[in-house]
């Protein structure tokens, strides 16, 4: 393969940023790398013949498998758990205490291969524990990529995915799916929803706003614009009270949100 050049490097990243908000501007390394294999397997010998091949895929798989190469990133199990924590510490108490009708709504936005919501449902699992019958806690989880879906909805892992997690956590919570590799139960599976959503759609299709929104390292690929823009989504998709967990890497301009600042990388709709 060619070296990249640098006019097509600017035309992917014109169309990363106007299709899918991510801002690949400074990342030229990182796009070297993500997509050598790619096109070595495919046969091109340039960016440029690949990309053509993208663009003219009425489908939409190509692209797809474009943004996966791009923007997906190594997750696992309780990853940051300073969020967990202040999930069972703060929030899910004032939940239980406040709403009367039981019905807990959480969104995992850009959940990649499932780690996060599959964590969050054994978090309300564990929380609520012989009460948890009676509540409704199922979560939406969206990603763009239907690879990291699919890896989601399969939801078998490396055992090194679990390392954060205690052993009464994986023996309750997983099954043993071959060589070094672990299966999510039906129960907690059956908690969570994974469905295909471009964050950058200004259309948010949702009949009841959240309790809890998280969207964490997902934002560090958006210019400014694009990530203010959607915090502001976030924002009224939020029920007053509710929170949102970006990543600890990230953050949230406080002079251009209507979020309050609760903590580093937690915000609450007032």
């Amino acid at each position: 393969m060619e070296k990249i050049k640098r006019e097509e490097f600017m035309r992917l990243v014109e169309y990363m940023r106007t299709n899918y908000g991510v801002n690949l501007e400074q990342k030229l390394t990182l796009v070297e790398g993500r997509l050598w294999s790619v096109l070595s397997q495919k046969g091109f010998k340039s960016l440029s013949e690949y990309f053509e091949f993208v663009i003219s895929d009425k489908t939409g798989a190509e692209a797809k498998t474009l943004v996966t190469r791009l923007t997906t990133n190594y997750t696992y199990f309780y990853r940051e758990d300073q969020h967990y924590k202040f999930l069972v510490g703060t929030v899910l108490p004032h939940l239980r205490d406040t709403l009367s009708l039981k019905d807990l709504r959480t969104w995992s936005a850009g959940c990649s291969s499932g780690e996060e919501p599959f964590t969050t449902a054994m978090v309300y699992d564990d929380f609520f524990g012989f009460d948890k019958p009676r509540w409704d806690t199922k979560i939406l989880a969206t990603d763009i990529s239907p690879q990291v879906l699919n890896m989601a909805r399969e939801a078998v892992y490396p055992e090194e995915r679990l390392q954060n997690l205690s052993a009464a956590w994986k023996s309750k919570y997983f099954t043993k799916a071959g060589p070094d590799k672990f299966k999510v139960c039906d129960k907690i599976r059956a908690e969570v929803i994974f469905r295909s959503f471009n964050l950058m759609d200004k259309n948010m299709p949702f009949k009841k706003r959240f309790h809890v929104i998280f969207c964490r390292n997902v934002m560090i690929y958006f210019n400014k614009e694009t990530r203010d823009a959607l915090v502001e989504r976030f924002f009224d998709v939020l029920e007053p009270g509710g929170y949102l967990f970006i990543g600890m890497s990230e953050t949230i301009s406080k002079t251009d949100t209507r979020f309050t600042f609760v903590q580093p990388s937690i915000y609450r709709r007032g």
